[in-house]
């Protein structure tokens, strides 16, 4: 008969068991994403990178798919984002230190706590909607490229909010402590030491920022953007359009040909994407071998 294993034994079989299992299944959940996304960006890239050269980035729009370019939706996804960037990071940094070092014991903060985490949920059509009726209409800026950046800042000021204010907490209260017990104010202690400890983190919530406002459609739909315009913006007031508002107006046209033109302008939106998001995380690198 064979002996049996002493019951420590065989729940330390079970535990590696189950964390080999569970390693599997972390392994699984990083890279099935990984393989979808590379499977549709090959398939955009197979049909688009044909298409894309200087012409198709310099010219203007066109009927003719042959003949058409993105040159004004990439002017106007660049004003868009350095715009709403401008906007919304100094005043999400600013509220999310407010609410951590200012007001984290009054109990505004903690309704305004409650308001921003549902607001990081709310649908972004509501705030096309929002930005319709405030900027478009009530403010008078009508449908112009500083009406779409104030639309995609209330968009993207709750992430930077939440992110800033984890970023935050990350300092250790010992770094408080002791800037305050050598004779700092509270704002030389934020200014000097915890903001650039939390540099970093909050450049971190800046890229996840400007993800999401670079690829948003419904809240320029709404707030004025044209899918056809045959001029680049040249200041905050004038009509635009993005690259966005462009692949939703070709790939919604029956012709092969103009489905070609949206897949390469996919891939040139890819690509500005991955260049602001590379700049943002090399600061955030920098920032943070400085803090470490």
């Amino acid at each position: 008969m064979s002996a049996k294993l002493p019951s420590s034994l065989l729940r330390r079989r079970d535990g590696v068991v189950a964390e080999i299992a569970f390693v599997w299944l972390a392994r699984f959940a990083v890279f099935a994403p990984l393989i979808v996304l590379g499977w549709l960006l090959g398939g955009l890239a197979i049909d688009g990178l044909g298409r894309i050269d200087w012409a198709f980035i310099t010219e203007l729009p066109s009927r003719k798919a042959e003949r058409a370019g993105i040159w004004p939706a990439l002017m106007g996804s660049l004003w868009l984002i350095t715009l709403t960037a401008a906007i919304a990071l100094p005043v999400g940094v600013a509220a999310a230190i407010y609410l951590e070092e200012y007001g984290r014991q009054s109990r505004i903060a903690g309704v305004v706590e409650v308001a921003i985490a549902n607001l990081a949920g709310v649908p972004s059509i509501i705030y096309g909607m929002l930005g319709l009726g405030l900027f478009v209409r009530f403010a008078g800026l009508g449908k112009s490229v500083i009406a779409g950046a104030l639309t995609l800042a209330i968009l993207v000021l709750p992430i930077i909010i939440m992110s800033t204010r984890e970023a935050l907490r990350t300092v250790r209260d010992s770094l408080r402590e002791a800037a305050l017990g050598l004779g700092a104010t509270r704002w030389q202690m934020v200014r000097q030491v915890i903001v650039p400890m939390a540099l970093p983190g909050i450049l971190t919530g800046a890229i996840l920022a400007v993800s999401r406002a670079i690829g948003e459609t419904a809240p320029l739909v709404l707030a004025g953007a044209v899918a056809y315009i045959s001029f680049a913006p040249d200041g905050i007031d004038a009509p635009y359009t993005a690259l966005p508002m462009q692949i939703y107006d070709w790939t919604s046209r029956p012709q092969k040909a103009f489905l070609v033109n949206a897949a390469a302008a996919i891939v040139v939106l890819t690509v500005v994407l991955l260049l602001l998001n590379s700049v943002a995380i090399w600061l955030r690198n920098r920032y943070q071998k400085r803090a470490y």
